[in-house]
């Protein structure tokens, strides 16, 4: 994906947005206390927005989407204690956002908030929130109206 942002565009919320084939982030990797729980959980939360385990090496488990690794996870290597990161993963609709939420509940997640629309952000935005195995804050978003 290009990080060059020269063409924008509105997105369905108003806001400007490059066009399709730029993007500002290529990838994303986040350290984890213990890999295998955590490769587990993303294996479970991912599928029902169809993405998936594509490239593991080293130690570490690459996930995405048509072969391409966009989200990372490995071992704890650098500074010490812990701080919560965010990150929202994109769904297709609204019924992945809830088969998202089922698959973290079934693998033990800690619920953040069941799914359900949050028009203070915008009248769409439909997500759920839970906290995977290594504390982090993760989200299945839906953009889209139903």
């Amino acid at each position: 994906m290009a990080t060059k942002i020269d063409v924008v565009e509105m997105d369905r919320c108003g806001h400007s947005v490059a066009c399709e084939d730029a993007a500002v982030i290529d990838h994303v990797a986040i350290q984890c206390a213990d890999v295998p729980a955590s490769a587990a959980f993303y294996d479970a939360v991912l599928a029902p927005l169809g993405g998936g385990r594509v490239m593991e090496y080293g130690g570490v488990v690459g996930f995405g989407a048509g072969g391409k690794p966009e989200f990372w996870i490995g071992p704890r290597a650098t500074g010490e204690g812990f701080r919560e990161c965010h990150f929202a993963f994109t769904s297709p609709d609204r019924a992945a956002v809830v088969a998202f939420f089922d698959a973290a509940v079934g693998a033990g997640a800690e619920v953040l908030h069941a799914p359900r629309l949050w028009t203070e952000y915008h009248p769409n935005y439909f997500g759920a929130f839970v906290r995977d195995p290594g504390g982090n804050n993760v989200e299945a978003v839906c953009h889209s109206p139903e």
